[in-house]
């Protein structure tokens, strides 16, 4: 694992194919100005040890790995593992971790599902949250051992997705529930596991039985979750507490 400070990733900027909202410039070190997305590591990470990520070509798994089905001598989980010895590669370079996140979340929270979700109230800008989300959140990084090694305020789903979008803590709460798993049914799961596979793992959430505000990660397989549980809850509060700072009133 390569080691750096905040400072040493220094600055991110990345052209994304649609404008993030404008309310991300709430958090420190992010800057929104239409579809650039920018971001002063310095200010933005809670902890960043690491600044390389795996990932596969977008078209790559959208093309080869999407339209796969599992059969009774390779699971889902299998499939994805394959594909991701296969085509993945390290890079060092953040903006394509963010492009290749957009297309991912994009894919996983598109419009169309809303009508086969059974969610009542769940309308596109509650994707729109949580694809914006998402995205930056496939910075975080876990290692193989469990330990978090890059963090920021996109880990703390609602308590991010509330500064930025101005959201009430029961939109926060329906907000996190739709991350943590409502949204996804047994189709949905296996599609996710499918996606993900993209940026290098699976989606493991930090929350237990019920959503809590811990968030997640796409962590690589074999990554040791009891040590990631313990790792997260040495920090959980207070960076929670840091985030919630930067909350103002409801302005959507």
């Amino acid at each position: 694992m390569s080691s750096a400070s905040p400072a040493a990733l220094g600055s991110i900027e990345v052209e994304l194919p649609t404008a993030f909202h404008p309310g991300w410039n709430r958090l420190p070190g992010v800057r929104v100005e239409g579809r650039t997305l920018a971001i002063e590591s310095a200010e933005y990470f809670f902890r960043l040890e690491s600044h390389s990520w795996l990932v596969v070509e977008w078209e790559k798994v959208r093309d080869g790995l999407l339209s796969t089905h599992e059969t009774t001598s390779s699971a889902v989980e299998q499939l994805a593992l394959d594909f991701i010895r296969e085509h993945a590669v390290p890079t060092s370079d953040p903006a394509l971790v963010l492009r290749t996140a957009y297309e991912v979340y994009g894919h996983l929270f598109r419009s169309d599902l809303l009508a086969s979700a059974g969610l009542p109230g769940v309308t596109t800008d509650h994707l729109r949250m949580l694809h914006e989300a998402a995205t930056l959140m496939a910075l975080n990084k876990v290692e193989l051992d469990g330990h978090i090694s890059n963090i920021g305020p996109c880990w703390f789903f609602p308590a991010a997705t509330s500064v930025v979008f101005g959201l009430d803590d029961d939109e926060g709460r329906m907000l996190d529930e739709l991350y943590h798993g409502a949204w996804f049914n047994e189709h949905r799961r296996i599609e996710s596991i499918k996606a993900h596979a993209a940026l290098g793992g699976r989606l493991v959430h930090g929350c237990q039985a019920k959503a809590d505000q811990t968030g997640g990660v796409v962590a690589p397989y074999g990554a040791a979750m009891a040590a990631f549980r313990r790792d997260l809850e040495t920090f959980k509060k207070e960076w929670i507490a840091r985030v919630y700072a930067y909350r103002v009133e409801p302005v959507r």
